[in-house]
C-alpha cells in the first residue's frame, strides 16, 4: 500500500480490530439497537442531559447498509471509553436528505456538547452547521467530509486515493484496455465525489486504452443500482470491467451480471458485507476496497469528546484502507475489517 496512514489511525489498530472481534458475533442485535425508534434515542438524550453527562449525537447517513452497524459498534465503544452518552441515528435510506437534516435539527435543538455528521449533502446541512458554531457546538465530520470550514476535524478514509487504488486493479485485470462503467452511490456526497473522481481521474490519468462508457448514480440502493447496470451493459455490451462505489451499488452490478449471464465482466465493489464477500470467495466479483468503519464511528466520538475537552485534534484523521480479494481477505491484517 503506497499510502501513509495518520497517527491516529496507526494508534488506533489495536483498539479497532479488537472491537471488530468482539462485534462479529453480533450484528443481528446490533442491527436491531440501530434501528431503534427515535423516541427511545430522544429519550436516551434527554436521560443523559438530567445526568449532566457529555451528550454527543451521531448521525449518520443511513442504516441499510452493514457499514453503519459496524460504524455503529465503534462510536459506541468510544463512548464508553471516554464517558460520554451518545444516541446514534440517520434515515431509513441514503437517498434521505430531508430526513437527516431534520435529524440534525432535532439534535442542535438538544443543546448538545458536540455533534458527529456523515452528511448526505454537503451544501444541504450548511445553514445548520453555521447554527451549531454560533453556539459553540463542536462538529466533527465523519466518513463523508463536509465542504465547510466549520467541522473541527474528519475521520474518514481517503476517498480519492481507494478509488484510485481500485482503479489501478480494474486495469490491471483487464490488460489495461477495454470498456468499463461505474454505479456510484451518489453526487452531493463526499464520498460519492470522492470515489467517482478518484476512479475516474486515474483512468485517466494512466490508462489511455481504458474508456469509461457510462456513470450512473443508484442513490446506494441495491434495487436502483441493479437496473441502471443492466441498462449499461445493454448498451455498451463490450464493457470488460464495472466498478460499485459502495456496498448498495457493488450489490446492483452484481445482480445485473448475474441476470445478463455476464460472467467474465471484472467486478470491482468497495466496503465489505455477506454479498459482496461471497462473491469474492466464488470468484463472481474481482475484489473490492475495505474502509475501517469500526476505526470510523470510534474516531469519530473520541475527536468530538477531546474537542468538549477543549484538546486539539487534528484537521483529518485517515482512518486508512485496503484492497481484499480471495487471496488474502482471510489474513490478520484484512479480516477484522471486514463485516457482514
Amino acid at each position: 500500500m503506497a499510502k501513509k496512514k495518520s497517527w491516529f489511525a496507526l494508534a488506533g489498530v489495536t483498539v479497532m480490530a479488537a472491537a471488530l472481534l468482539g462485534a462479529c458475533g453480533g450484528n443481528g442485535g446490533g442491527s436491531q439497537q440501530a434501528n431503534a425508534p427515535a423516541s427511545s434515542e430522544a429519550s436516551k438524550a434527554g436521560d443523559s442531559q438530567a445526568a449532566g453527562k457529555v451528550y454527543i449525537p451521531v448521525i449518520s447517513k443511513g442504516f441499510q447498509h452493514q457499514f453503519w452497524q459496524a460504524v455503529k459498534q465503534g462510536a459506541e465503544k468510544a463512548a464508553k471509553e471516554y464517558q460520554v452518552e451518545i444516541t446514534f441515528e440517520g434515515p431509513e435510506s441514503e437517498t434521505q436528505v430531508d430526513k437527516q437534516i431534520e435529524m440534525l435539527q432535532a439534535a442542535l435543538g438538544k443543546k448538545p456538547q458536540a455533534v458527529a455528521l456523515a452528511a448526505l449533502d454537503s451544501k444541504a446541512v450548511a445553514p445548520l452547521l453555521q447554527k451549531a458554531k454560533a453556539q459553540n457546538i463542536p462538529v466533527v465530520g465523519f466518513d463523508s467530509g463536509v465542504e465547510s470550514d466549520v467541522p473541527v476535524t474528519t475521520a474518514a478514509t481517503d476517498n480519492k486515493a481507494a478509488a484510485a487504488l481500485a482503479a489501478d486493479k480494474m486495469a490491471e485485470l483487464i490488460g489495461q484496455e477495454g470498456e468499463i462503467a461505474l454505479i456510484v452511490h451518489d453526487q452531493t456526497s463526499r464520498t460519492g465525489v470522492d470515489r467517482r473522481d478518484g476512479f475516474v481521474n486515474r483512468i485517466k490519468e494512466k490508462y489511455p486504452k481504458i474508456r469509461i462508457v457510462d456513470v450512473q448514480y443508484g442513490g446506494g440502493d441495491h434495487l436502483k443500482s441493479t437496473d441502471l447496470a443492466k441498462a449499461i451493459l445493454q448498451a455498451h455490451p463490450g464493457v470488460k470491467g464495472f466498478f460499485g462505489a459502495n456496498e448498495g451499488s457493488a450489490i446492483g452490478v452484481l445482480n445485473a451480471a448475474a441476470e445478463l449471464k455476464k460472467e467474465k465482466l471484472v467486478i470491482i465493489g468497495f466496503d465489505s458485507g455477506k454479498q459482496q464477500i461471497e462473491a469474492i470467495r466464488s470468484g463472481r466479483m474481482a475484489g473490492a476496497i475495505t474502509q475501517d468503519p469500526i476505526g470510523i464511528g470510534y474516531w469519530s466520538v473520541k475527536a468530538a469528546a477531546m474537542a468538549v475537552k477543549g484538546e486539539s485534534v487534528p484537521k483529518t484523521i485517515d482512518t486508512g484502507f485496503h484492497w481484499y480479494d480471495k487471496s488474502n481477505m482471510d489474513s490478520d491484517t484484512i479480516k477484522p475489517l471486514l463485516y457482514n
